[in-house]
């Protein structure tokens, strides 16, 4: 028995020394080596059962694996035999740094600002995912640098809510790319209606600014959002919305929509075809863009009308108004109304800043008073219908800001509200009529069952039904 008591009172002694060995190598967490000191005390009332357990704990940290894969050693080339750890000591930790863009920083700037090593600023700004997205900085912005001593050994930037941008250490320099991030998608159903604008009907039905602008997109060959609005219309979207660890990130595609304008019924219906062609459609399968759309801002007010006898508000003489006038701020965005040809862009006497489209059938338009021009319409260039041509302002002859936008056929006026446009929609493929009809028959159905709902509740704006 004494000889027990002594071999116990050996282990005893030993195991702080064995055990702070252990964790110095093995960097061993603080609860495992913690495990030691209730059983110092327990084996002093229990001298077989301590020892025991001081085998035990022995026997764990001998079959421990090391917590690092790769040598710490930094002149080490090679993996460490297993079991090893060689010498924590002589290692450099990684750290990471946060470079926050404050107005007028560049990327030299923030990597001088915090140390880092401007030789590998060079070699990652090589690879072109990272220079693309790095060669410009908004302030606010947040860039993350894993580095140890200044060395960058990773970076990583937010570029939107979807995608990362992921710049790694490689054996030649850096490697980067973009990464999407993950998200799920669930829909929604929204209902509006119509009391004062459609931006204030969205509002109260919880719809952002974003989706109804693709509403307004995707009825505006049908439905001048401008002239066509009354108080008691209302309109239906079936539209998804993405998620990510249970928070909402945002609306995604406009799935269905129902848009009821002075009682007539407007239905579109997402489709994409067997050749990767994304449309809207209306039931039958109809493509509702059509090759024009009728004004070429997509929310404003008509301030002057087109006028053959309109007395001029500066000259103050009976001038013909061979166009309308829409009302809006400067800078709005002007898009072209369908595809065409840029024929003229520059100074126009009285219209200021004018640009000229021509397009099929002898058909040109003009839009003035602009305050600036789009990028895309240079003067010969081809535009597509939605691309931005200008920017409303009030040069030449003008009181305020406004657009002026003419329309004509072989050189003759004609009212741009009131003119019949080209058609050019185009209906689906025989060999998607199929696949459409599956598509559409549920989102109807939904759109249906909505309107059953609302069919007896008062004109005002109301919450929807899911």
């Amino acid at each position: 028995m004494r000889q027990t008591i002594d071999t116990t009172e050996a282990a005893i002694a030993a195991a702080p020394g064995r055990l702070r060995a252990a964790a110095a190598t093995a960097r061993l967490p603080w609860f495992v080596t913690g495990l030691a000191l209730p059983l110092l005390g327990l084996s002093l009332a229990f001298p077989e059962r301590g020892l025991d357990d001081l085998h035990r704990i022995d026997r764990v940290l001998t079959e421990l694996k090391p917590v690092f894969s790769e040598s710490l050693l930094a002149s080490e080339p090679g993996r460490l035999a297993s079991g090893g750890f060689g010498h924590p000591e002589d290692a450099v930790a990684e750290n990471t740094v946060t470079l926050n863009v404050r107005r007028g920083d560049t990327l030299e700037q923030l990597f001088r600002r915090e140390q880092l090593d401007s030789h590998d600023m060079a070699l990652i700004l090589a690879a072109p995912a990272a220079r693309d997205n790095l060669r410009i900085l908004r302030p606010g912005d947040e860039i993350r640098v894993r580095h140890k001593d200044g060395a960058v050994q990773g970076l990583s930037r937010s570029l939107d809510t979807f995608t990362v941008l992921e710049v790694t250490r490689a054996e030649a320099g850096f490697d980067a790319e973009l990464v999407k991030l993950p998200y799920s998608t669930r829909t929604n159903r929204a209902t509006g209606f119509i009391t004062s604008s459609l931006f204030q009907a969205a509002a109260s039905a919880g719809i952002s600014d974003a989706t109804i602008m693709k509403l307004a997109s995707i009825f505006a060959s049908e439905i001048d959002f401008v002239l066509d609005l009354r108080e008691g219309d209302q309109f239906t979207l079936i539209y998804e919305e993405m998620w990510r660890d249970g928070q909402r990130l945002g609306d995604g595609d406009v799935l269905a929509a129902e848009f009821m304008s002075q009682g007539k019924v407007h239905r579109a219906v997402r489709f994409e075809s067997g050749d990767g062609q994304v449309g809207y459609y209306t039931p039958t399968g109809e493509s509702l863009r059509r090759a024009w759309v009728r004004a070429p801002l997509a929310f404003s007010r008509v301030s002057s009308n087109f006028n053959p006898r309109r007395r001029h508000p500066i000259l103050n003489t009976i001038r013909a108004h061979t166009g309308v006038d829409y009302a809006a701020p400067t800078g709005t965005p002007v898009r072209a109304p369908a595809d065409g040809k840029v024929s003229f862009r520059g100074r126009k006497g009285g219209y200021g800043n004018a640009i000229i489209l021509q397009h099929s059938g002898g058909i040109t338009t003009l839009y003035a008073h602009l305050s600036g021009f789009g990028k895309v319409a240079r003067h010969g260039a081809r535009v597509k219908q939605g691309d931005v041509i200008g920017y409303v302002g009030a040069t030449g002859l003008a009181t305020a800001p406004h657009l002026h936008y003419e329309y004509r056929v072989n050189g003759r006026y004609l009212n741009p509200r009131t003119v019949r446009l080209p058609d050019g929609g185009v209906a689906l493929q025989a060999r998607d009529r199929a696949e459409f009809q599956r598509t559409a028959l549920p989102l109807m159905k939904r759109l249906d069952a909505g309107r059953s709902m609302l069919a007896d509740v008062p004109n005002r704006a109301r919450p929807s039904a899911g």
